[in-house]
């Protein structure tokens, strides 16, 4: 079992000595990868700092010359993804550590980035403890805090530094074997208020043969989502909660940014598309709403998560951007709209039902589709005659696709 071990040897040398000294001690092979561009490192690697900025197709030498750090930690980034990224094609690469600050974070979850889920991954990063998404992105990289800076071996970094080696040297040995590994793949999108709907949706779908995928429409859930699809991971998507794109339009705290619902459209993967949730737009607790929304209708979820409800033209945009891309798609589309309410809180009786909402959102759809297959399902979003129907649709658009 190989294992690479991206560290810069000219500021991490002893730290990276100790992870590589301590994963060699547990039976496994390291492949030091010096992604450093300063000073001398402080012992030689199996893949040297040239090595790595010539992937990149550049030099150190003008790296140096340049004198721009942040390019160098780019160009490094570039050429450390190209080198694992190779390794693991080549059958070379079991799992993959890293370690760093700012500069080193950066190279090293790059790299990781470029590999699929279930390659074991970890970082020691002094940013480990703040927000990390930009690191992270849609990938499986386990973040380990390193407490104290990675400067000098001491009780807290060597403790942490073992750790980090023995977790690694664990999830390679120990890695899971695959299971219904044979089943082909279905992404659906899920949110509290649409989870009647997906859990009935994903019974018809397992039954009929098909591993269903459920990710939360929390933002990074969409970009999960939209990173599998586009890796050719998934077979059909299920894509009933799309409130993220309320987020990204109005300015909400899920968004899962621009490129949410375009993966399968590109990928022209078979798709049944629904509105879910798209009645609101998410915040953090009231007092952290923007004022600029002070007339706005809200709903307090929980302590921690305050709804706001989208308006009716906000609603027209949002159709007119699901329709835009969905008629884009390259793969067979359909759209189903629930003609009695598109969450939980979007029903008779409850604080967000508004028909002159829905239905700015359902024209808009209609007006900007194109030729796409449309069906109003008279049903509330989270009944079993909604899901069902989602469901046999998406069945039917995936045997259209085998046949």
């Amino acid at each position: 079992m190989s294992i690479f071990l991206l560290a810069t040897l000219d500021t991490k040398g002893p730290e990276a000595a100790l992870v590589r000294d301590r994963l060699r001690e547990l039976e496994l092979a390291v492949t030091v990868v010096d992604v450093g561009c300063i000073g001398t490192p402080s012992f030689a690697s199996e893949v040297t700092r040239e090595q790595v900025f010539a992937a990149a197709e550049s030099s150190l030498a003008a790296a140096i010359v340049k004198g721009d750090r942040g390019s160098a930690v780019t160009l490094a980034a570039e050429g450390a993804t190209k080198i694992v990224a190779e390794a693991y094609s080549a059958g070379k690469l079991d799992g993959v550590i890293a370690l760093g600050g700012s500069a080193g974070t950066t190279i090293g979850t790059t790299a990781m980035r470029a590999l699929p889920v279930g390659v074991p991954k970890v970082m020691i990063s002094t940013l480990a403890s703040g927000q990390v998404q930009q690191w992270v992105g849609a990938s499986d990289i386990l973040m380990l805090n390193s407490i104290v800076d990675i400067a000098g071996i001491n009780r807290i970094s060597r403790r942490v530094l073992l750790e980090a080696a023995a977790a690694l040297a664990g999830m390679v040995k120990f890695r899971a074997a695959e299971v219904d590994a044979d089943k082909p793949l279905i992404a659906a999108s899920m949110f509290g208020v649409t989870t009647p709907c997906v859990q009935r949706a994903r019974e018809v779908l397992e039954a009929a043969g098909y591993e269903v995928l459920v990710f939360h429409a929390t933002g990074s859930g969409g970009r999960a989502m939209e990173a599998l699809i586009a890796g050719g991971m998934i077979a059909g998507v299920l894509d009933i909660t799309t409130t993220e794109l309320a987020d990204e339009l109005v300015g909400g705290i899920l968004s899962a940014g621009p490129d949410r619902l375009t993966a399968a459209a590109q990928r022209g993967v078979p798709q049944v598309v629904s509105v879910g949730a798209l009645d609101m737009v998410n915040f953090g607790p009231r007092e952290t709403v923007p004022a600029k929304f002070i007339s706005r209708q809200f709903h307090a979820h929980n302590a921690s998560v305050t709804l706001m409800r989208t308006t009716p033209a906000e609603n027209a945009q949002l159709g007119q951007v699901i329709a835009r891309k969905l008629a884009a798609s390259t793969g067979s589309v359909t759209v189903l709209l629930p003609s009695q309410g598109i969450s939980a809180i979007d029903r008779i009786g409850q604080p967000f039902d508004n028909p002159i909402a829905r239905l700015a959102l359902f024209d808009a759809i209609r007006r900007h589709a194109g030729n796409l297959d449309i069906q109003v399902i008279d049903a509330h979003i989270n009944d079993a005659a909604f899901a069902e129907a989602a469901a046999r649709q998406l069945l039917s658009l995936l045997s259209i696709e085998r046949a």
